[in-house]
């Protein structure tokens, strides 16, 4: 049985050489990280196993492979690329998804876009890069309320680094939940009590949008708001408004509705927004994490 790395980049292939052993089945790996669907028959040709980062897989182009059986995808937000269940009913195609690899390395990331936003310092920074001495008063964040939108690894990790800084911990999620040093409370409480509000939904059918006008009307006066998730989870226009309003204090984000976001995104033009370009996950413990699971898969796949 063989595998192609269908958009590995230089990074996520020489980790792939690195961390396969012998008698591992085959990987092609393809370095180029900008694939496009249309090409994907051609780079999965004679493979049954496909490893995709980012590359969409529409059933269109999937229909088109006929020997591809499963889709090992790097993460958990494979809908955002595909859909699992068309390509299982109309392709035979299982996809298989890797949770908990970043964890540790996404919560960091939260962390930090929290810290930043609650002292400005993406505004100082750039103010002081145009020759401006652009002091901006901060928010002290030992003894405030973090809430934490959605409960998984991410979350737990969040709440430890949280708890760590003197922060109070609130969590809400989807079916019921108990973690050590976490108060689970309503959603509404969470809202209306959080200083800041921390996203951690996966993104489904359920949760696309969920975090809309009426909810972020709810929110603290002035609150920040941290997604490490998924950008379509957030209403964009909704987010934008409250932060023209000065009703949500500050956005720190790292994913969004379009990736790489477009060039003069309204996003970019306001400044209580910090932004990251989706690479909350990208560090060599995460990706060695997350290309030995992504072995595991091909070897289970091989083995059945």
């Amino acid at each position: 049985m063989r595998a192609s790395f269908v958009d590995a980049g230089s990074q996520l292939a020489e980790v792939m050489q690195r961390l396969r052993r012998a008698g591992d089945p085959e990987v092609s790996i393809n370095r180029d990280p900008d694939v496009k669907p249309e090409a994907l028959p051609g780079v999965l040709a004679g493979h049954e196993i496909a490893i995709i980062d980012h590359t969409a897989l529409p059933a269109a182009i999937a229909k088109r492979i006929p020997g591809l059986k499963h889709v090992v995808f790097l993460g958990t937000g494979a809908r955002s690329y595909m859909n699992p269940e068309e390509l299982a009913a109309e392709c035979g195609i299982e996809v298989h998804i890797i949770k908990g690899y970043g964890d540790t390395a996404v919560a960091e990331m939260a962390f930090a876009l929290m810290w930043a936003a609650a002292k400005g310092l993406a505004r100082m920074d750039g103010g002081m890069r145009a020759g401006r001495w652009l002091r901006t008063e901060g928010m002290e964040l030992t003894g405030k309320t973090v809430g934490l939108l959605g409960f998984g690894g991410i979350a737990a990790e969040m709440a430890r680094l949280c708890a760590g800084a003197g922060m109070t911990v609130l969590a809400w999620n989807r079916s019921p939940k108990s973690h050590p040093g976490v108060e689970f409370v309503t959603l509404d409480r969470l809202l209306a009590e959080s200083h800041v509000l921390s996203v951690h939904l996966l993104l489904n059918d359920a949760t696309r949008g969920f975090l809309d006008a009426e909810k972020l009307a709810k929110l603290r006066p002035g609150a920040v708001l941290v997604n490490t998730a998924r950008g379509a989870v957030v209403d964009e226009a909704a987010m934008v408004a409250a932060l023209r309003s000065g009703a949500l204090g500050h956005a720190a984000l790292d994913v969004f509705d379009i990736e790489p976001m477009p060039e003069g995104h309204v996003l970019t033009t306001l400044e209580n927004v910090t932004l990251s370009a989706h690479s909350a996950f990208r560090t060599p413990e995460a990706a060695d994490n997350l290309i030995g699971a992504a072995l595991e898969h091909c070897r289970r796949i091989a083995a059945a």
